[in-house]
């Protein structure tokens, strides 16, 4: 249900992030810092309990779309995943405060807006898939933040896992849009149809690879420039896409995506 490789791939995103990304000589010191891992950990902690209170809202849902993967009021108790949600939310947002008083309160409203997400967001169209966008760039922003170095090249990194985090939620709803339907979600695939929707994604694509450019060209030329040819292969895969499967498949590629771009950090 925490989704495990998803919550490795958030806390090396944080390591790689600071490891890589900040000025030379600190670099590999960093392993020993308590706190930071204490920062990782919360974050981690309360992604753990954003999937635990999704899975909670969402059992009617992926009774349609997952049936084999429910295990809300099956393996588990409805009350214990909603005390387990809690739990963890205390916990992460006391790590934070912790570690310092702005990052408490961050850690805060992600917490509030992983839950807000799950409970309503979610069903709107795009800002569900917006918030979720918000969240995973602020995972690299807390980084920014604990350090106060190198704040513009995490900046865009962060805006970099955020545009593609929407580009998967979107092309998410397109996979799920059976079961989304049947129970008054309003996400964009339900209110425009796949055709308009992957138009809007393709829009989307464009003004990201716009944006990386001109964020990034002074610090690395090849990264915009790889990912533009990567996001025109998405484009072509997009396209020809009908099938859930088909929409299953990309969304894994936009992950792989995500995974090129942390591993990219090593060479910035």
């Amino acid at each position: 249900m925490i989704r495990g490789l998803n919550l490795l791939i958030v806390a090396l995103t944080q390591y790689f992030t600071a490891i890589f990304l900040l000025r030379e000589g600190l670099n590999w010191v960093l392993l020993s810092d308590e706190k930071f891992f204490l920062l990782v950990l919360s974050t981690v902690i309360i992604t753990s309990a954003g999937y635990l209170i999704n899975d909670y809202y969402d059992v009617k849902i992926d009774y349609v779309n997952r049936p084999n993967r429910v295990i809300v009021g099956k393996t588990l108790k409805r009350r214990r995943i909603i005390i387990a949600h809690t739990v963890l939310n205390f916990i992460g947002i006391g790590i934070g405060f912790y570690i310092s008083p702005i990052i408490g309160i961050i850690n805060f409203v992600a917490a509030f807006l992983l839950w807000l997400y799950s409970n309503q967001l979610k069903r709107l169209p795009f800002i569900g898939n917006f918030t979720i966008a918000i969240l995973t760039g602020v995972t690299l922003f807390l980084v920014g933040q604990y350090f106060q170095e190198r704040e513009y090249l995490i900046l865009c990194y962060a805006i970099f896992a955020g545009f593609i985090t929407l580009i998967r939620e979107i092309i998410k709803d397109m996979e799920d849009l059976k079961g989304d339907e049947r129970f008054g979600c309003k996400t964009l695939p339900i209110v425009l149809g796949i055709a308009k929707t992957k138009k809007i994604i393709y829009g989307i694509i464009l003004v990201f690879c716009i944006v990386v450019f001109l964020l990034m060209s002074t610090v690395n030329i090849v990264f915009p420039i790889t990912l533009s040819v990567v996001m025109i292969f998405l484009i072509f895969e997009l396209l020809k896409a009908d099938k859930i499967k088909d929409y299953g498949r990309l969304s894994t590629f936009c992950k792989v995506i995500m995974l090129i771009g942390v591993i990219s950090m090593v060479w910035i």
